[in-house]
């Protein structure tokens, strides 16, 4: 259908439109009201921009009506005032477009007949919306039932502004934190919301209607070519609705709210007379503003920097493997500064003892540790995964040495407690397989022996020094093992305690020695005689045969249990 003659939409049967509720009135919602479409009103020109928001209705018998309006009215005429000449008619649009008129509709009726040729020209060069009435209106009864609309979704944008208000004070007496704060203004508003710092990391990103990954792939340049003002304001090549965010009277940060995805391809075909970007309502910049303000006060009462605490619910994102995709776990880190393709990551814990970490989950070993990453070669993120314990993840590059870096925080990690355990996962070459490797680091620190030591020149515990014995010291609570070493060794035990003997010391150098009995016997400072006849009872009481060498492997399984058991 050509623009000449494209009607108007058609009005529900009471005339109310749900899509008005919560947004301000547009030129669209307007020319679909009853009491106009009777005049059956057609689209002349500028049908693209009837989604302008409408302020007022004025109408108008002036040659000059411009100077009797603000911006943002629909203006409406019988065309009886229009001048006869091509010049005077576009100096009339000129002026109605260049205060910002929502729209200009002329009746059809008793002057024209069809709008003038020169009027509809210039109405389409500046962009202005024209709307013919074939049939006679009653102007007055269109300004009533419009401006009764209009005032009462005032009386409503002021109550929904009243409740914003309200929910973010209450945020901020009790004391919520960022990701509270960014939470409730994705809700509030269902724009996906982003918390960042000046080097443009997205600390906090609360999507909503899409992923993580739709909101933060490509998240640092894109944010580069968004400029931040002094007040919330649609800026940028996608059209973001962004507000700085103060601390102690400087700038720290901004927070950015997202247009919808269908609405991110080019701001400025999604922006009104007024300079707004029509996925941006006039709520949505107050949730902005209470936002920033809301994090301002907030950053004043978390001493922890938002940073650091991006940092561990990133780690504990990903170690417990609660991202939705690895993708959206690609684009949270990578939102972050850390690299995510094309290298390796490994993963490292801390564990700290309980009278070292302090009251704050370790957050001065962890931002000693984090300062010595700045400063080294390999980007990483260092957060806390519970109380004491950290989590460090390291992105190397594909040929890079992970051994020297680990050793120097290890090093650190100790001299900052010495007795921390510090323990490595396998090296992973994508991103969404780190969370392996941070079990594989806690498997190692739960076989981490006490008093066990390390190869020469090392401080930390990795995945090869699990033997038998760390194997079962890291299952030491395992009623099954505990069953095994009493089934093994308890009535040996019980003769020990009942007749004061040492036959389980006697069966501990058998085995040592692999069933050599003069070694044994040298060990245990016993004549041969002494250590066959000792073996003899042994065998008896546990009714097994010392010469085969499955009973001596799970008599020396059962022994090693034991003695972890009882380290334990």
């Amino acid at each position: 259908m050509s623009e000449n003659h494209r009607p108007a939409r058609p009005a529900d049967p009471d005339g109310r439109d749900a899509t008005v509720t919560g947004r301000p009135l547009t030129v669209a919602d307007v020319l679909a009201f009853p009491v106009l479409v009777a005049g059956r009103p057609q689209v002349v020109t500028g049908a693209a921009h009837l989604d302008r928001p409408v302020r007022w209705l004025h109408i108008t018998e002036l040659t000059d009506p411009a100077s009797f309006l603000k911006g943002g009215e629909l203006v409406l005429t019988t065309g009886m005032p229009l001048p006869e000449d091509p010049a005077s008619v576009r100096r009339y649009v000129d002026e109605l477009a260049d205060i910002g008129a929502a729209a200009l509709v002329i009746e059809l009726v008793r002057r024209y007949h069809r709008p003038p040729d020169a009027l509809v020209h210039a109405c389409r060069t500046r962009g202005l919306p024209l709307v013919t009435l074939a049939k006679d209106v009653n102007f007055l009864e269109v300004t009533q039932v419009v401006h009764a609309r209009i005032l009462g979704n005032q009386a409503d944008a002021m109550r929904r502004t009243q409740r914003i208000h309200e929910a973010f004070t209450a945020l901020t007496l009790r004391g919520a934190g960022p990701e509270d704060v960014v939470r409730a203004a994705a809700e509030m508003s269902g724009h996906t919301v982003v918390l960042e710092n000046l080097v443009h990391q997205a600390l906090i990103c609360e999507p909503s209607g899409g992923t993580v990954e739709e909101a933060l792939t490509g998240w640092e340049p894109r944010s580069r070519a968004t400029p931040t003002g002094d007040h919330p304001e649609v800026r940028g090549p996608e059209g973001w609705l962004v507000a700085p965010v103060e601390y102690q009277g400087e700038r720290w940060g901004r927070v950015a709210m997202l247009p919808a995805l269908s609405g991110t391809s080019d701001a400025s075909d999604a922006s009104t007379a007024s300079g707004m970007s029509t996925a941006f309502g006039p709520e949505d910049v107050t949730v902005l503003e209470r936002t920033a303000m809301a994090l301002t006060i907030a950053r004043l009462i978390h001493r922890l920097p938002w940073e650091r605490t991006a940092h561990r619910n990133a780690l504990r994102y990903l170690a417990e493997q609660r991202h939705r995709s690895p993708e959206d776990a690609r684009a949270r880190f990578a939102a972050l500064g850390l690299p995510t393709e094309g290298g390796r990551f490994l993963a490292v814990r801390v564990d700290l003892h309980p009278q070292n970490d302090g009251d704050d989950d370790g957050a001065e070993p962890e931002g000693r540790l984090s300062e010595e990453l700045r400063t080294g070669a390999v980007p990483a993120l260092v957060g806390a995964l519970a109380p004491g314990r950290l989590g460090l993840l390291l992105a190397l590059r594909p040929s890079q040495p992970w051994r020297p870096t680990v050793e120097r925080l290890s090093r650190l990690a100790l001299d900052l407690d010495p007795e921390a355990v510090v323990s490595v996962g396998s090296e992973v070459t994508d991103l969404s397989d780190a969370a392996r490797s941070f079990r594989e680091a806690a498997r190692v620190a739960e076989a981490a022996l006490p008093g066990q030591p390390l190869p020469a020149g090392r401080s930390f515990h990795e995945l090869s020094d699990i033997g038998l014995r760390r194997l079962l010291y890291a299952l030491r609570e395992d009623p099954r093992i505990q069953s095994y070493a009493e089934r093994q060794l308890g009535r040996l035990i019980d003769h020990d305690t009942r007749h004061q003997t040492d036959l389980l010391t006697t069966l501990r150098h058998y085995l040592d020695a692999a069933g050599n009995k003069t070694t044994a016997a040298r060990r245990g400072g016993l004549s041969r005689e002494t250590v066959y006849q000792r073996l003899r009872a042994i065998e008896r009481l546990l009714d097994c045969d010392l010469e085969s060498g499955e009973h001596r492997i799970e008599l020396q399984v059962a022994l090693t249990a034991l003695d972890v058991l009882r380290a334990g």
